[in-house]
């Protein structure tokens, strides 16, 4: 969760419990606003209450102009609306039905210069063109780019806990099929070369998405290979595709290295843990200066509207999300509205000094096997007030297992507490520094050199599309990241 003014957000906040993300409200509307993009369409509400706006004027401006300027040689100028990078560490890239791109600030920070950074933008600009998304996807926009805890939880608790449950915990990203991807492939090399970068180095990219999957180990977790799914000759198709493309440009493509390393100095890299981070089953929130337990093997998922538990084979979740600044009695009141509960029971308690509220109730929906009303979930929940302001603690289960994860909603919301230690409430985001090789070298002993721990080398190398035995020259551009 960002530092959210939760002023005035009573009912946004909530409504995400049940109302479909759409382009015309934002739960985060009255955060101070970063730099949008200079031109073009503005990013969707809904992509920006999932991921957050990155506020690095420098490189939206450079993203703006490059797809602007890529815009216009593709083969659909007019389906091309806009660019935006959001402040999300997932390595990824999308690209939405209604003609706007979105990079991560994570795949910012893996690309190693300008020629693999407007190939991944070719390839989103050519799902465009080709219009993928309009052929595969013929709901909303929103609809398409959730992409948080849908592929943690099980499709199991999405039937038995319903559809508001859905809406919490986002929707999947668009998926293609190897055809519409080569097509896109194809595009990109077309719409970078056209404009004057080496498509090559797209190819390049695709082995250090490979390493960084194969690195994390993070099943589950979307990122661009989830997303856009490789094979083992794409690789060397796309290579054989720049060769061509080079020899129709009847000239040397750019790559511009150092140029796009540049840009990087100082970006955020992995979790911003002033936004919250967890550690040890234990989501902290340095900013907000609150903590609470999270169950034990629970998966878990920040986003800048709400911070997301649930339990790994998808029987039950749990999202915290901001609820206002009114009375406790009238918050409850507008939680079980929101949740739509028969006969809900409500009272008044402490939690660790917190004045609180524990609502417990079953949920009533429509059943998606009879389309029948139906009790469709049972819920556990807390309001607590900290000063001013309020938050929800939505516990979710379905009435057959309620006896089971009850008592884990409830320990963790009674876990609720102050946050005081100074090591959790001074902790800083890592960020990407660009160095200077001051000798030839390896790039093992450039980090050495730098304090970078030898469990952290192979994470580097692939940050720098390299292997740790590379030669850096003398004067050669590397990242690496520090504090």
């Amino acid at each position: 969760m960002k530092i959210p003014s939760f002023r005035g957000l009573h009912t946004a906040a909530l409504s995400l419990l049940l109302l479909p993300l759409v382009s015309s409200t934002s739960p985060t509307a009255n955060q101070p606003k970063p730099s949008a993009p200079v031109q073009g369409a503005q990013p969707d509400p809904a992509v920006i209450a999932q991921f957050g706006l990155l506020d690095n004027a420098k490189l939206q401006s450079y993203m703006n102009e490059k797809g602007q300027q890529m815009g216009r040689v593709s083969d659909r100028p007019a389906d091309v609306k806009g660019f935006t990078i959001v402040d999300s560490p997932i390595v990824n890239a999308f690209a939405t039905p209604d003609g706007h791109v979105y990079f991560t600030r994570g795949i910012m920070a893996y690309l190693n210069d300008e020629a693999q950074f407007t190939g991944v933008l070719g390839h989103e600009i050519g799902h465009i063109t080709a219009r993928h998304g309009q052929k595969q996807q013929t709901r909303n926009t929103a609809a398409g780019i959730g992409m948080i805890l849908g592929s943690i939880i099980a499709p199991r608790v999405m039937q038995s806990i319903g559809q508001p449950l859905t809406q919490v915990v986002g929707l999947g990203l668009l998926k293609y099929g190897r055809d519409a991807e080569n097509e896109a492939d194809v595009l990109g090399v077309k719409y970078s070369s056209k404009i004057g970068y080496d498509p090559a180095h797209m190819a390049d990219f695709f082995l250090t998405l490979q390493r960084t999957e194969q690195q994390s180990g993070a099943a589950g977790v979307p990122t661009f290979l989830s997303t856009h799914p490789n094979s083992a000759d794409r690789y060397e198709r796309v290579k054989k595709l720049a060769v061509t493309a080079e020899q129709q440009a009847g000239r040397q493509l750019a790559i511009n290295r150092d140029q796009y390393l540049r840009l990087l100095d100082g970006l955020a890299y992995g979790d911003n843990p002033r936004e919250g981070f967890v550690e040890n089953s234990v989501f902290y929130h340095p900013e907000l200066k609150f903590q609470f337990p999270i169950p034990q093997g629970w998966q878990s998922q920040n986003s800048p509207s709400q911070f997301q538990m649930a339990e790994p084979n998808g029987k039950a979740v749990m999202v915290l999300l901001p609820a206002g600044n009114k009375s406790l009695d009238e918050t409850a009141q507008a939680l079980a509205k929101q949740l739509n509960l028969q006969s809900p029971q409500a009272q008044k308690t402490t939690i660790n000094g917190f004045p609180a509220a524990v609502i417990q109730g079953d949920q009533v929906g429509q059943d998606q096997q009879t389309g029948q009303q139906a009790i469709t979930a049972r819920t556990l929940s807390y309001i607590i007030q900290d000063g001013q302001t309020l938050y929800a603690l939505v516990g979710l289960t379905a009435p057959s297992t309620f006896e089971t994860y009850a008592p884990q909603f409830q320990r963790t919301a009674q876990g609720f507490q102050r946050l005081t230690a100074a090591d959790k409430l001074n902790r800083q985001p890592e960020r990407v520094r660009i160095k200077t090789a001051k000798t030839s070298t390896t790039l093992a002993s450039a980090l050495a050199a730098n304090g970078v721990p030898s469990k952290r080398y192979e994470e580097l190398a692939i940050l720098n599309g390299m292997k740790t035995t590379d030669k850096l020259t003398a004067g050669q551009l590397y990242k690496v990241v520090g504090k």
